[in-house]
């Protein structure tokens, strides 16, 4: 069943066009890449997706609703999370509280609510299965500030995650990362597969080839090739486009 539709998806700014005619569809529990070199438009397409801009053409389905244009906070009440090429963390909060306020039962109370929530329940359980998921439980009393870099990105995995969300948009999740920390994060895209519907925008298509079941190659602001990976290597205007080095070798 196809849970996000993309068609037609066209982007502007000012004369410069930055997205034309993007179409694509990701079946529910499908983990959907999105590839493509700096300057492609791909976080671009990212940001129009998750309601940070407008776009000027097309439409975007969810679960069989439109949500075109819709806000952040919008699109987040959908079911639909993100994660952020530049982290968004409480950097004075533990790594527990971080991803307690991101829970749907405390975003229902208010931060006010926080010091109960540090209880046994439901809000809890999520935090910690979140933190479970990205290798955090033994980090929960400390605080954010004090994690390594790696670790910083796999807390704010696990803020999304705590959002309950059908689908999971993370943007560039390797940026920043060396190979220990990739391979962390591989092993958690492979625990999460069937569980939720991931979208992963990246521009290492070695990365991507290793994992995700479909990818979409955005280059000059288009879609030029979808497919599994074994049907990119073949492809010629993947070759072309001098993304398919790495991801051959793969």
């Amino acid at each position: 069943m196809t849970l996000f539709s993309v068609n037609r998806l066209q982007k502007r700014f000012g004369d410069r066009v930055v997205l034309h005619d993007i179409s694509f569809g990701v079946e529910d529990g499908e983990v959907r890449g999105i590839v493509g070199p700096n300057g492609a438009g791909k976080t671009t397409c990212f940001h129009v997706l998750t309601g940070r801009y407008k776009p000027d053409g097309g439409i975007v389905t969810f679960d069989g609703h439109d949500v075109t244009g819709l806000p952040p906070y919008a699109i987040a009440r959908r079911g639909i999370a993100r994660s952020f090429q530049l982290m968004n963390l409480f950097d004075d909060y533990s790594v527990l509280e971080n991803v307690l306020v991101a829970t749907p039962e405390l975003r229902s109370r208010g931060l006010d609510m926080l010091g109960r929530a540090a209880r046994p329940g439901p809000a809890m359980d999520r935090a910690y299965e979140a933190l479970s998921d990205v290798g955090l439980i033994e980090r929960a009393a400390r605080p954010a500030r004090s994690l390594p870099y790696g670790e910083r990105r796999a807390l704010e995995i696990a803020v999304a995650l705590a959002c309950a969300p059908r689908l999971l948009f993370l943007d560039e999740p390797t940026a920043g990362l060396g190979a220990e920390g990739i391979a962390r994060l591989a092993g958690l895209i492979s625990r999460l597969r069937g569980r939720i519907t991931l979208i992963v925008i990246e521009h290492d298509m070695r990365f991507l080839f290793g994992l995700a079941d479909r990818i979409s190659v955005v280059h000059w602001g288009q879609v030029i090739a979808s497919g599994t990976p074994d049907e990119l290597r073949t492809n010629p205007w993947v070759a072309r486009s001098q993304l398919a080095t790495v991801g051959m070798a793969a």
